[in-house]
């Protein structure tokens, strides 16, 4: 199937890397490739040229929302991400194997240690009951200051598609904006709050799941589910260190229901292990480092169709991938 994003950007007069992108003035062969798509619009043409490249940013705009939204048959002008594919020839490892070969590394030289802050790519599908389902990528980097205070950067990016138009559905109006366009950028003040997840998490199974379940506000004994939430909350204000990443791994070892299912290539490209839960309707996939445990990612997939959302089974909800 042809790429709809790569066909939007063979139609438009003004590519993202063209010389003349921005405000500048197009150049002959782009007013040529304008004329042409608005040939059926003769009072376009009588504009002025700065009036030509704003009508050169509406076309784009308004060809990107034809394809996204332009029937029940038509796919999305950016395509969601499908599930991972889990390799066939791979085996398994259990979550004790993996705890073991975490606490291993440890003491090795230069194992990395717990630091404030995160650095996550996320995936996640935006629906409504009156417009077909899209997916919003966007990469967050939060950074603390010895003071306290902190910083959150928020960009529209896509790395499966590096330097192509994002799509975003800010004021529920789906459209493209640039690659690394700037969402929201935020510095916050000095907090010094001891109460999870602002504190640093426990080294032992026991007190972490006292943590994790206090960090997302259980009243009682953590589900799966919930424990896997708490630790998608948790990686949202550290990047746990080797001693860290290892008590996570001894604990989610002892939690029902997570079947080790083989080796994925994640979004980013990186090797893990994966191990899935299922629950009705939906598949959580957690992959971790092979050889450090530490958890590269989080996927949640629809396993059974929601017409009423336009959502089919195999539909990717939310994806996570961290960084350090």
């Amino acid at each position: 199937m042809a790429d709809e994003l790569e066909l939007l950007r063979r139609a438009n007069p003004v590519p993202v890397d063209g010389p003349h992108y921005g405000d500048g003035p197009l150049d002959h062969d782009a007013e040529r490739r304008l004329n042409r798509l608005l040939h059926e619009r003769p009072a376009a043409r009588r504009r002025t040229r700065l009036a030509w490249s704003f009508a050169a940013t509406l076309v784009v705009a308004t060809t990107a929302l034809a394809l996204l939204l332009g029937g029940p048959s038509t796919t999305p002008a950016v395509a969601a991400p499908r599930p991972l594919v889990v390799r066939a020839d791979s085996t398994p490892v259990s979550l004790r194997e993996l705890a073991d070969r975490a606490e291993r590394q440890v003491t090795a030289p230069g194992a990395p240690e717990l630091r404030k802050g995160t650095h996550v790519q996320s995936w996640s599908l935006g629906m409504s009951d009156d417009k077909p389902p899209v997916t919003l990528p966007e990469e967050r980097v939060v950074r603390w200051k010895a003071d306290g205070s902190h910083t959150e950067l928020v960009v529209a990016t896509d790395p499966r598609h590096p330097g192509r138009p994002v799509l975003r559905d800010d004021g529920d109006a789906p459209h493209l904006v640039e690659d690394g366009h700037v969402l929201s950028r935020q510095t916050y003040p000095p907090s010094w709050s001891d109460a999870p997840p602002e504190s640093p998490p426990p080294h032992d199974t026991a007190r972490l799941r006292a943590y994790l379940q206090e960090a997302s506000y259980a009243g009682t004994t953590l589900t799966t589910p919930e424990l896997l939430d708490a630790v998608d909350e948790l990686l949202g204000h550290w990047t746990l260190g080797a001693r860290e990443s290892a008590t996570l791994a001894r604990l989610l070892a002892v939690t029902d229901g997570l079947r080790p299912v083989g080796r994925v290539t994640d979004r980013l490209g990186r090797g893990g292990m994966a191990y899935e839960y299922e629950s009705a309707g939906t598949r959580r996939l957690l992959i971790m480092a092979p050889s450090t445990g530490a958890v590269l990612g989080l996927e949640t997939v629809f396993t059974k169709a929601d017409p009423e959302y336009g959502v089919k089974a195999g539909d990717v909800m939310d994806y996570s991938a961290w960084m350090r």
